[in-house]
């Protein structure tokens, strides 16, 4: 394993509180699944008002983890950060399989 320097694990830790909200990991994972989604197609999806998705989103937004492209009335998101991936694999993981490695 590559040693860590002392910023590599104040960036790391800002991903991981970012990502630390249910509703936020949802969002992420649906990104994952479903590339280039607008915001209402996201809160209609997570049965939340569109105020709190984008609210997340702009915060998701702010850490570098999803960007935006306006396409005429729409903003369609994407994840743009690669290990948002392999976070969301390895929570997916349950703990019999870790153990088995």
């Amino acid at each position: 394993m590559e040693k860590f320097e002392e910023r590599d694990f104040i960036k790391e830790a800002e991903l991981l509180k970012v990502l630390g909200h249910p509703v936020r990991l949802k969002i992420v994972a649906g990104l994952l699944e479903k590339a280039d989604c607008c915001v209402k197609d996201m809160w209609e999806c997570l049965e939340m008002p569109q105020a709190t998705v984008s609210q997340h989103l702009t915060l998701l937004k702010h850490k570098r983890v999803v960007e935006s492209c306006r396409e005429g009335v729409h903003v369609r998101y994407k994840v743009v950060d690669k290990r948002v991936e392999g976070i969301l694999k390895a929570l997916k993981e349950s703990p019999e399989s870790v153990k088995k490695k």
